[in-house]
């Protein structure tokens, strides 16, 4: 048992909260258990509480990031920082001094991620790579995640000869991607951890891990070898769907011999492209492409196989989520659920049609929003969807709408930090900007309730999924809310994060 005094709850005065087996047991001011017992912090013998002694800080229900890439996130904190590159120029020129500075192993491409071209004056090539960094295979992933940037010799070595660009993007792009994930599964595991552990720092209790990649064997392995700071929703992709129906999985189901730490996520399909990239597929061409194919975007996915797809996941009880970005996209993605008479999510939502608001809410499809690419995306977007940004992001009219809103980051677009997810979602700003359409803006503890799996508060009964927190969110300012002090983290009764005792 474990016993945490003085905690603010909802901003009220100090009670005490009494946890065991992994569940809230009692909230009360001044439980009697508490006066009779030494403060104390760790495991407890007997049956006896470890008391904690919060001192007034707050606490929270545990926070969700509902969309993240959890591997490439790993992968991004070890690569080539190109975020801040303004031109193609610069990024190539960080590219080269990283390959002088700290080469690649032998016969391994050197890795850059964080390019965002939508803006750029200059278009990338791969005959501007091989100018300054030739001698060895380069490749830049796109800071969405839909595009690769590659030398000569990195088009070689991934089977794309007489390239005219060497821009990839989204099918040719993901392989791609998929393959520079190809390290040891030890080492992989490890830098996992260590990103879960980070994100447990910061609040996490739990995400909904959206990796290309066969999620169900690979988080079973590695919460079999140690990994526990985090709860983990699995999607399963198409590629993997047929194994998942034979196996009998569904959404939500606790897979054994996980420590209930690991269950069955939502079934990804992925019907569009993204904004910065261009492939988004929109309504209206985009300014610069016109006439040009594609000029709306890339749809990925059509109607007619999306359907089908919908229709065989739902009945084997695998939740859809629909990636969806473009206006049209997001339509088409809405008319599918209607046609399969279903509910699930539509991952992103970022550009909607007026008259699509409200469908969400009346289909039973979630809004699964990640606020920082408004604040990433507001130039690029300004440019690109030229007087229709009031359609974009709109979190208040979903919420208004009557539709269920979650946040995450899609880390590594963005930082894996709720906080700084929140803050954008609440004052639409980032340095020193004015807000970005501040009328789709939404309160903190709306934010709070898209960040925590719709709990707004903590109740007697509930899983012992907490954050403590130094400040109040409620009455914190926007920066304070972006940097938020978080003192303690607790996973099912157990502690993932402590700074209290130091």
């Amino acid at each position: 048992m474990t016993l945490l005094r003085n905690a603010r709850i909802g901003g009220g005065e100090p009670v005490d909260v009494l946890i065991r087996e992994g569940r809230i047991l009692a909230i009360a001011a001044d439980l009697p258990i508490a006066a009779s017992l030494p403060i104390a912090i760790g495991a407890s013998d007997g049956g006896l509480p470890s008391v904690v002694d919060l001192d007034g800080r707050h606490v929270l229900p545990g926070l969700w990031d509902d969309h993240v890439h959890l591997s490439q996130h790993a992968l991004a904190r070890r690569r080539v920082d190109v975020s801040a590159a303004g031109s193609s120029a610069e990024a190539a020129a960080t590219m080269a001094a990283a390959a002088v500075a700290r080469p690649p192993e032998s016969g391994l491409p050197l890795v850059g991620f964080g390019f965002r071209d939508g803006l750029w004056s200059d278009a990338p090539t791969a005959a501007m790579l091989d100018a300054v960094v030739g001698w060895l295979p380069v490749v830049l992933v796109s800071g969405d995640l839909h595009c690769c940037w590659l030398n000569t010799a990195a088009l070689r070595r991934f089977g794309f000869r007489d390239h005219p660009t060497g821009i990839l993007r989204e099918a040719d792009a993901f392989p791609v991607t998929v393959r520079l994930r190809d390290v040891p599964d030890a080492v992989l595991d490890g830098w996992v951890d260590e990103a879960a552990r980070a994100a447990a720092r910061r609040g996490v209790v739990g995400i909904v891990d959206f990796e290309m990649a066969d999620n169900l064997s690979i988080w079973a392995r590695r919460i079999a070898v140690g990994s526990g700071s985090l709860r983990v929703a699995a999607a399963v992709y198409p590629e993997w769907l047929d194994a998942a129906i034979r196996d009998g999985r569904a959404t939500g189901q606790v897979l054994d011999r996980t420590s209930g730490l690991l269950t069955v996520g939502p079934f990804k399909v992925i019907t569009d492209g993204s904004l910065n990239t261009r492939t988004a597929f929109c309504v209206d061409e985009y300014p610069g492409l016109e006439g040009q194919p594609d000029s709306r975007g890339l749809l990925t996915v059509a109607s007619s196989e999306l359907v089908p797809l919908l229709r065989l996941a739902s009945a084997a009880g695998l939740l859809p989520a629909v990636h969806a970005i473009g206006d049209e996209a997001n339509r088409l993605a809405l008319d599918a659920f209607a046609t399969v008479g279903i509910g699930g999510r539509i991952e992103h939502a970022q550009l909607l049609r007026d008259a699509d608001v409200a469908r969400f809410a009346a289909l039973g499809v979630t809004a699964s929003v990640q606020p920082e690419h408004a604040m990433d995306d507001r130039d690029v977007a300004d440019h690109y969807w030229a007087g229709r940004t009031d359609r974009a992001f709109t979190l208040r009219s979903l919420l208004d709408a009557g539709a269920t809103l979650t946040l995450g980051s899609d880390a590594p677009v963005a930082p894996l930090d709720p906080w700084i997810t929140m803050a954008a979602a609440v004052w639409r700003s980032r340095d020193g900007l004015p807000p970005w359409h501040p009328e789709q803006r939404i309160s903190v503890a709306e934010a709070i309730v898209a960040s925590s799996h719709g709990r707004a508060s903590l109740a007697v009964g509930d899983a012992a999924d907490l954050c403590v927190v130094d400040l109040d969110p409620l009455t914190a300012s926007a920066e304070q809310v972006r940097s938020m002090p978080v003192s303690a983290n607790m996973l099912g009764g157990r502690l993932t994060h402590n700074l209290i005792a130091e």
